[in-house]
């Protein structure tokens, strides 16, 4: 006699990831298509200084063609966090859209707050002018590091890729490729930061390097 033992089939839901998906998609297709020079330019920043030197000025900073290209960098951040956290620190899942509300809303209130609190010390410590042209390279490149990211965290969500050691690989990925940004904004910009050099350093620990240490402390503790 054959016994049938039935299992129950879980499926996930996935919708919820493909409408957001779709919606940074459409993101992308307005900043170009309304900001088309602009944008042509852009995607030439790793190889051409052009858009840096054609939009050094801070009042680009809040431009639509910024806060398109911004939200869509805050949700390729929020999946590849998500996944760092449910493959690293065995958290949740990949699927749950509550943990990606949660982890895309601390991060928006992360960075919003870091913003604020550096235009605070910029004024205090007298380098406002500085400090507002190196954020805006420094959103330029990350915004563009956030692009590259989206069709990867698309692959990895939707693949079966996410393995630890691959997750680490493109963390150390990220990690270099800030590290010289970083560079390259210190050298653009040397001349008016070794004038300052004593609140630009007091600056980049502060505000740099100390807030990822203790993010990094926290999830790997909870």
């Amino acid at each position: 006699m054959v016994t049938n033992e039935l299992h129950t089939r879980i499926i996930e839901n996935r919708d919820w990831a493909t409408l957001v998906f779709v919606f940074s998609l459409v993101l992308i297709v307005l900043a170009k298509s309304t900001f088309e020079s602009r944008f042509n330019d852009f995607i030439k920043l790793v190889v051409s200084d052009k858009y840096s030197k054609i939009y050094r000025e801070s009042s680009h900073l809040m431009s639509g063609f910024n806060v398109f290209l911004f939200v869509v960098n805050l949700v390729s951040l929020s999946f590849f966090i998500q996944i760092i956290v449910v493959r690293l620190f065995n958290y949740g899942t990949i699927t749950d859209w509550v943990l990606f509300v949660r982890v895309f809303t601390l991060l928006t209130v992360f960075i919003l707050c870091k913003f604020l609190i550096e235009k605070v010390i910029a004024v205090t410590f007298g380098v406002e002018e500085i400090i507002e042209q190196f954020n805006l390279q420094k959103v330029n490149f990350r915004t563009y590091l956030g692009l590259l990211l989206l069709p990867v965290s698309i692959i990895l969500f939707y693949g079966n890729y996410a393995s630890k050691l691959l997750i680490m690989i493109i963390v150390i990925i990220l990690l270099i490729i800030n590290l010289l940004s970083y560079l390259v904004l210190l050298k653009n910009y040397q001349n008016l930061l070794f004038s300052k050099l004593f609140y630009i350093i007091l600056y980049l620990c502060a505000l740099e390097i100390a807030p990822y240490y203790f993010i990094y402390y926290l999830i790997s503790k909870n």
